[in-house]
């Protein structure tokens, strides 16, 4: 193979151009090893619970919490990333939740069995998680140039979605032969790696606000206790709110996990409880997201980062009434594969989007309203798709979700055209 030819098929693989800006790099392999290390407990905690109870409410009660637990975090730590150093910030959670995880390695050494205990501990570990999220979109805007947000979005998606991937399959393996709190200690032990790249960062201190945008949000500064500026800053922006309402249909028409299970069952002659058919077609998208990551090169040196992600909105659509359509399964998981990579592309802009258009001084806000949408939209779904199954076939209430985001995505398109019409610049901000 000839340089020439090596070089142009490297331009269609991982855009791993911000991995040359060294605090982004050091942070992009910690996060890596927290990805994988780190997630044991996402099979570990909803396994020791159905353990101790038996019963699959206190899992579910447990999600919950969890969930009230990011959005609360989400909404505080992005105000208060816009007035503290966002290193500083992201050095607090990373410890907090390591701590958690030392905490659960702890319990579970002990014996295990009080549940409170556990419901506490869970939602220190959504406390800490929802913090990380929201200040790590905050922050990293601060270490690329605004024409690599692409790259590093995607960079960083792929090793959260390989992470999703790799750790309970590990989790599940190591299991029977470590027990949970070994799994527990594995990820405390994880995090060190990504507590070390947040120390070796540059400080990241707030950055002065400028007047207009102060303005706009009726505010002469922000302050911790200002969390709805974020959402007013939101609504301010056509821009922006197309964004979230692209997102939003995408996320909440056209996600039908929660009929996965019927439809393995009732379409694909799985069994019932899960099985083959089951495990496939949830692994189906996720393959699909990794594959456009690894291919990101594809798309990441694009312009039109607004065209790109409304286009992307509009294929998952069409991938999901593929898939209520499908007869048979490699079909069904032809659409998926298809919907994850779309999907990647469409959570690339949308970051890439945010970050390069809204202010510093106000992307901790931002970045923590994003992040509830983000947890909230699939519940949403879950609920939605659960209710319509009830009334419709599961194969027409995925089909009718898919042409809902079709054509959601065009009303919206159409009657905010900021959105299609945008164009990343060097100088957006």
């Amino acid at each position: 193979m000839t340089t020439s030819t090596a070089r142009s098929l490297g331009a269609y693989t991982i855009d791993r151009r911000p991995l040359a800006i060294a605090a982004y790099r050091r942070l992009w392999v910690a996060s890596a090893v927290g990805a994988v290390g780190g997630s044991f407990s996402v099979v570990a905690v909803p396994t020791q619970l159905f353990t101790v109870t038996g019963s699959s409410a206190a899992v579910g009660a447990a999600g919950a919490v969890s969930f009230v637990a990011v959005v609360v975090a989400a909404l505080w730590v992005g105000a208060l990333a816009d007035v503290m150093d966002r290193r500083r910030v992201l050095l607090i959670a990373h410890c907090g939740l390591a701590f958690t995880y030392g905490a659960l390695w702890v319990q579970a050494v002990l014996g295990g069995r009080s549940v409170p205990v556990l419901m506490m501990l869970v939602a220190c570990q959504g406390l800490s998680l929802g913090a990380i999220m929201t200040t790590m979109g905050a922050a990293v805007p601060r270490l690329v140039p605004v024409e690599l947000l692409p790259a590093a979005n995607s960079l960083s998606s792929l090793t959260r979605y390989a992470g999703s991937i790799l750790g309970p399959v590990l989790a599940g393996a190591l299991m029977p032969v470590v027990g949970l709190g070994t799994l527990y200690l594995l990820d405390a032990v994880a995090l060190v790696a990504v507590v070390w790249a947040v120390v070796k960062l540059p400080p990241l201190p707030p950055q002065p606000h400028p007047a207009d945008q102060a303005a706009q949000c009726r505010e002469p500064r922000p302050t911790i206790g200002q969390v709805p500026a974020g959402i007013r800053y939101l609504a301010a922006s056509r821009l922006l709110v197309a964004v979230l309402l692209v997102d939003l249909a995408a996320m909440v028409f056209g996600m039908p996990v929660a009929l996965f299970p019927e439809l393995a069952q009732h379409t694909y002659g799985g069994p019932a409880g899960g099985g083959l058919e089951l495990g496939l077609l949830y692994a189906a998208y996720p393959a699909g997201v990794v594959t456009a990551g690894l291919l990101s090169g594809t798309f990441t040196r694009a312009r039109r980062h607004g065209a790109l992600m409304a286009a992307a909105a509009a294929a998952w659509g069409t991938t999901v009434v593929l898939l209520g359509l499908a007869a048979r399964l490699w079909v069904a998981l032809v659409a998926l594969v298809l919907g994850g990579a779309v999907n990647f592309v469409l959570s690339t802009f949308r970051n890439a989007i945010t970050q390069a258009h809204t202010h510093d001084a106000m992307r901790g806000r931002i970045q923590g309203s994003l992040t509830v949408v983000l947890f909230g939209g699939p519940h949403i779904a879950n609920l939605l798709h659960g209710a319509a199954a009830s009334i419709l076939d599961h194969r027409i209430a995925i089909s009718a979700g898919g042409l809902l985001t079709m054509v959601t995505v065009a009303a919206v398109t159409w009657a905010l055209p900021e959105l299609r019409n945008y164009t990343t610049r060097h100088h957006d901000l």
